[in-house]
């Protein structure tokens, strides 16, 4: 069911069941936190490996407390500027937070979201929710109720309608090793942003085996139809010829007779128009019974690396 009714996720929750919930980045799929046989059943629905952790979804900064401990100055200062918001930190977890939640790590992801349906959510419960994207593992994430409809449709009995996300890409992710920050996952905050605040800052995206945050899996976020990531979208076009191709371009439509359909993610050049269209556009592409999709790499900086990093664990490489 796709509702606005808060209240019929609030009963669904309560009922240990799980909700589709609106975010300002995509759509989550939801459970009690604190019930380990609940959340068992979003990894069971999403079909997603149990070495892979959960965010944990809070109604203010002030119930961190609940759910981490030992939390570095600097992790205070980024929820105080970002919060509610797309950043979620990696922190010491309390000893009550599932292992389940966490993959077995003695650190916790949690955020504060920043939609309006979710935060009124939250604040009905007596308790936080564990909330990957509403996708099948590995699949593009949803950012309206209706791709979590087409992806589980009656399976879930609840999907909260909070229109389109208004970021469109998943929330930045930074941990800390001896207090220090370390960008775990490009998000809808660029690493330009999270700098302008504590300084130069490591990377370490790419985890197979033992992430530290989700996001971190080399494949993820990918279409069914065969995808690739180019620099030079005409060149691949003419190497695919006799194909039915789609096109995902930053600004600029192209014109290719082997060209099926074209989705441009902003006419103005604007990196943040793109991302918040990101997805939305891919999920159209899929449908279009292509033979492949071709990509273009954005500028990389900014949320422009954000997009490229989504588009490259999406695809195959050129």
């Amino acid at each position: 069911m796709i509702t606005k009714n808060i209240q019929y996720a609030v009963d669904e929750l309560k009922r240990d069941g799980l909700v589709s919930i609106p975010t300002e980045t995509v759509y989550g799929l939801a459970a009690n936190a604190y019930n380990e046989t609940t959340v068992k059943k979003i990894f069971e629905l999403k079909n997603r490996p149990h070495y892979n952790p959960l965010i944990v979804h809070i109604k203010s900064a002030d119930y961190l407390q609940h759910i981490a401990k030992e939390i570095p100055d600097i992790a205070l200062k980024l929820a105080t500027a970002f919060w509610p918001g797309p950043l979620t930190l990696v922190l010491k977890k309390q000893e009550h937070v599932s292992d389940f939640i966490t993959a077995g790590k003695d650190t916790v992801a949690v955020r504060v979201p920043n939609h309006p349906l979710t935060l009124d959510l939250l604040n009905e419960l007596d308790f936080p929710l564990a909330a990957p994207s509403a996708n099948p593992f590995g699949s593009i994430s949803p950012t309206n109720a209706t791709h979590v409809h087409a992806y589980f449709g009656e399976t879930l009995p609840v999907i909260l309608d909070g229109g389109e996300c208004e970021k469109g890409i998943e929330s930045t992710i930074i941990g800390f090793e001896n207090n220090q920050p370390i960008l775990y996952r490009h998000g809808s905050i660029s690493i330009e942003e999270i700098e302008k605040m504590v300084g130069k800052i490591n990377t370490i995206t790419h985890n197979d085996q033992t992430p530290n945050a989700p996001g971190m899996l080399s494949r993820h976020y990918a279409p069914k139809t065969e995808t690739y990531l180019t620099n030079n979208v005409a060149a691949l076009a003419t190497y695919f010829e006799g194909k039915k191709i789609g096109l995902l371009v930053f600004k600029n439509p192209m014109h290719h007779h082997n060209i099926h359909h074209q989705e441009i993610l902003s006419k103005t050049g604007d990196c943040a128009e793109a991302a918040k269209n990101l997805y939305a556009a891919m999920h159209r592409l899929d449908e279009q019974n292509l033979d492949v999709i071709i990509a273009e790499r954005l500028p990389d900086e900014g949320l422009g690396k954000t997009i490229n990093d989504k588009l490259e664990r999406a695809t195959k490489k050129e």
